[in-house]
């Protein structure tokens, strides 16, 4: 992890945001909009987030490629349970597919200076508690 003053805090951010996804996921649909491949965009954009947070957290390399790997295997279990667990969910490779696109999207931002924003308002906020930067 990152050099946080609560470090404890950040993960534990990560991993409600990875239960709610759990939740939500196996929880039944909520009525949405008829947009062509819509649920596609939301699995994008949800598994995007989740991996944007990690890049927040993680620092690069290994912790970080573990955490973008779990959160692929996440995607894909989820999957399978919604099509073995559920009555009314159904597996679809295609969810599967836009998750690891979304995680893919979403680890990418470590390439941009906008990968440690996180740790650079936890720098702020530990400067006006009195404490190290």
């Amino acid at each position: 992890m990152k050099s946080f003053r609560h470090p404890g805090l950040w993960l534990g951010v990560w991993l409600a945001l990875l239960l709610a996804v759990v939740v939500l996921s196996l929880a039944p649909p909520p009525p949405t909009p008829d947009v062509p491949q819509g649920d596609k965009w939301q699995h994008l954009l949800t598994y995007a987030g989740l991996a944007l947070v990690a890049v927040q957290i993680f620092r690069p390399g290994r912790a970080l490629a573990l955490a973008a790997a779990a959160t692929v295997l996440l995607g894909i279990g989820l999957e399978v349970a919604q099509g073995t667990l559920t009555t009314d969910r159904m597996m679809d490779w295609r969810d599967a597919l836009a998750n690891t696109a979304g995680v893919a999207l979403g680890t990418a931002s470590v390439l941009l200076p906008v990968r440690d924003v996180l740790l650079r308002w936890d720098a702020v906020d530990r400067a006006s508690a009195g404490g190290p930067r």
